[in-house]
């Protein structure tokens, strides 16, 4: 995290709340919305670049991949060392099935 990611943040939420203040309640104009939509996302970014290397998975190789859905169940636990990256789990299944001879 840097200075400069922080203050973009503190930016676009300012940006942000300003639109969303001086909309009309009745009718809010498309470009109103649109202005806001952008805000928001500029923050989101901005957020997001908080987190540096923070990801779902925690996995280096499919840092946005999906979550094992396994990881974490009690009843069903992953092997020892498996990560919660769905797709290095499968891909760790497929390989201890082939060497099992399945297919």
């Amino acid at each position: 995290m840097s200075y400069a990611d922080l203050r973009e943040l503190q930016s676009a939420l300012t940006t942000a709340s300003d639109i969303a203040f001086s909309l009309d309640a009745a009718a809010p104009a498309p470009h109103e919305a649109e202005q806001l939509v952008d805000a928001l996302r500029r923050a989101l970014t901005a957020a997001s670049a908080l987190g540096g290397g923070l990801t779902a998975t925690g996995c280096s190789e499919h840092p946005k991949g999906p979550v094992d859905p396994l990881y974490g169940d009690k009843t069903d636990p992953l092997p020892p060392g498996w990560g919660r990256c769905l797709l290095c789990n499968d891909r760790r299944r497929r390989a201890g099935a082939q060497r099992r001879g399945w297919r």
